[in-house]
């Protein structure tokens, strides 16, 4: 991504905004372009702003962070990159924000520096946002079952592909790793999207442990 990061901030919590928006406004590359108090609001405001990424609290009034991921994800046809914001990282809720289409998650004691990064990774779309606690969260919340039917239909190098992507490789490190180069990275992971039927790599993740293609260890 190219430019100015457009960024909503929700969260019922007055305070919370205000640091979030003055973290993020004092980088030149982050914008923050609309905040909302409740999850029904957040849907209403990204919809009018059509940010780049979101910071959803996962806890909020009237409908929360959760339902708010997925109306979003449902109704808008290029949806933002959706990290909600979380008190306790291992929180039931962040796994169920996961699942409905979140692209990571991030705690509110995080340092400025942990939330800018953050944004800025999210955005790209690069690689996974604390690649190992969503790697245990998958694990930990994922069971037995047959496998997919879109697991069959990968082939050797999409599966090499989607196994180094819940390691929280980037594309240039599983090219170095292929000996390939990082365009041919992109286009496997591409595929492996389309196939798994997931819109972001922290979905793929999640759906390589739910479908049993990446055993918990």
């Amino acid at each position: 991504m190219s430019g100015t990061v457009r960024v909503v901030v929700a969260d019922d919590e007055r305070m919370v905004r205000t640091a979030l928006r003055v973290i993020l406004d004092a980088e030149p590359d982050l914008e923050v372009v609309g905040e909302a108090t409740t999850g029904a609001e957040a849907v209403s405001v990204v919809r009018d702003r059509l940010p780049d990424v979101v910071l959803m609290d996962v806890r909020m009034p009237e409908i929360d962070g959760i339902r708010a991921t997925g109306q979003i994800l449902a109704t808008l046809s290029a949806p933002p990159r959706i990290v909600v914001v979380t008190t306790f990282e291992n929180d039931s809720y962040v796994y169920d924000a996961l699942r409905a289409g979140a692209s990571g998650f991030l705690l509110k004691r995080a340092a400025a520096e942990e939330l800018i990064q953050a944004v800025r990774l999210v955005a790209r779309s690069d690689s996974l946002l604390f690649p190992a606690k969503v790697r245990e969260l998958a694990a930990r919340h994922s069971s037995a079952r047959a496998a997919a039917p879109w697991t069959a239909r990968l082939t050797e190098r999409e599966a090499e592909v989607l196994r180094l992507m819940t390691t929280g490789l980037t594309n240039a490190e599983i090219a170095g790793r292929m000996g390939v180069g990082p365009a041919t990275v992109k286009t496997h992971v591409a595929s492996v999207l389309a196939k798994t039927g997931t819109r972001d790599r922290t979905q793929a993740v999640i759906a390589a442990y739910e479908s049993g293609f990446v055993r918990p260890r």
